[in-house]
């Protein structure tokens, strides 16, 4: 390999090794080494999405840009490669977040002022405000509840109470509602473990109509399933979605009726290419009386069948095993 300089040959090892009879001009001056490299691909998704949903904008109308910047680099980091508080500064150097917002102060004890001020005020509350104003009516939002358990002594919030997950430690209980469409949370509340869930499905409802949210569904498992929370939803005059379960008589006695003609050919549909067949009916209490369907699906039918036996069989066999011979 080679290269023509003014009109002759010259080897290249021999070209970057000397710069005799080479002009000036084209000398290329020394290639330094890079003092630092940022992470910079993972940031990119998360700065338009940020963008989209003016997040940026809602927290700058209620923090100063220090502490704004603050929050979203803790944010981000949530997401990207999720570390201890007291390693946040560290992940903040490696990224191109420390050029976009230099000398955050990211500090633990700065953390920790930072979040203690979030949590002993309203911001959380006018944060989601800003949030919902800016969905719009007529949404679908999906609301469930869950515990956390934790080995903190510093937060007032955990009780013992029910335990969930085995682990015997105090525990509070997050509600969080998420917009379905944009796939989102919206709204999220903490409570002490003893607050049961009527109260904070209550609680979650006043809150909804406290930011002026309109022409909304709900969607809520199975769990929610109640008289007093469907009571509590039909005087709201809150459309919803809940499937049913069979803790009250009147929806056994409902499935049972169904089961008779379920199968007619008036209440064939195909969903994802399945048949599946879609009666409507109507659950009927002393205190109200709300609209629903029976679903019955042929094919999960089957599987559950034969789920059902073969765990069957697996107990029948080591129930032989382990007979005592006679």
């Amino acid at each position: 390999m080679g290269r023509n300089v003014n009109g002759k040959p010259v080897l290249v090892r021999d070209a970057l090794n000397s710069s005799d009879g080479i002009p000036s001009n084209e000398i290329s001056p020394p290639c330094s080494k890079p003092i630092n490299a940022y992470n910079y691909g993972e940031f990119l998704p998360l700065q338009k999405i940020t963008d989209e949903l003016m997040i940026e904008e809602y927290l700058g109308d209620l923090f100063n840009e220090k502490d704004r910047n603050m929050i979203l680099a803790m944010a981000l980091n949530r997401v990207i490669r999720p570390t201890a508080m007291y390693n946040i500064k560290t992940w903040y150097k490696n990224y191109a977040l420390s050029l976009q917002w230099p000398e955050l102060p990211l500090k633990s004890q700065n953390i920790s002022n930072l979040l203690a001020k979030v949590g002993d005020s309203d911001i959380p509350s006018m944060f989601m405000g800003k949030m919902f104003r800016s969905l719009g009516t007529k949404r679908t939002l999906m609301y469930d509840l869950t515990s956390f358990s934790s080995y903190s002594q510093l937060i007032n919030l955990l009780e013992y109470g029910y335990i969930r997950d085995d682990s015997d430690l105090p525990q509070l209980n997050l509600s969080m509602i998420v917009d379905k469409e944009k796939g989102i949370p919206v709204m999220y509340d903490i409570y002490p473990e003893s607050i049961v869930a009527v109260t904070t499905f209550k609680n979650t409802i006043k809150k909804i109509e406290a930011h002026e949210m309109e022409n909304y569904t709900l969607v809520m498992d199975r769990g929610f399933f109640s008289k007093s929370n469907i009571e509590e939803l039909i005087h709201e005059k809150i459309p919803f979605i809940m499937p049913a379960t069979m803790a009250l008589k009147s929806v056994k006695e409902l499935m049972s009726s169904a089961q008779k003609d379920v199968e007619s050919p008036e209440y064939l549909h195909k969903f994802n290419k399945k048949p599946i067949f879609v009666k409507p009916v109507t659950l009927e209490q002393k205190e109200f009386k709300v609209e629903g369907y029976c679903f019955y699906d042929p094919k999960r039918e089957m599987e559950e069948k034969n789920a059902f036996y073969s765990r069957l069989y697996d107990v029948k066999e080591k129930l032989e095993e382990t007979a005592i011979p006679e």
